[in-house]
């Protein structure tokens, strides 16, 4: 068996290459895997720095899930907008954390 058929994307990732009134994705299943790889790497290498600066800095969970969006957002792990969202909405899932206290995420998590 292929490793290629052992890794499962979720459906709310799929999801993120499938235009509005549309039901097929527009990227192939090996660069969705592979941005999706990308993705699940960046939420769980963020697990430590999330809980660090929540400690460090006395700030609530929501202001750490805003301030690495604002990261994602400005290029900092080479995602796209969707990509940031979904990277911290899994972050916060990852975490136990509540996604959905921020109003731009409309309670879209990132469940795989």
């Amino acid at each position: 068996m292929s490793d290629e058929s052992q890794i499962e994307v979720p459906p709310s990732f799929i999801a993120l290459f499938v235009p509005p009134g549309r039901i097929k994705p527009t990227a192939s299943r090996e660069h969705i895997r592979q941005r999706y790889e990308l993705c699940e790497d960046l939420a769980s290498m963020f697990v430590d720095t999330a809980q660090t600066k929540l400690w460090e800095l006395g700030i609530s969970e929501s202001d750490v899930l805003e301030r690495i969006h604002a990261g994602l957002l400005a290029g900092a792990g080479g995602v796209d907008p969707s990509e940031a969202q979904w990277v911290t909405c899994r972050l916060a899932e990852l975490l136990g954390w509540d996604a959905q206290t921020l109003p731009e995420f409309g309670g879209t998590a990132g469940s795989t």
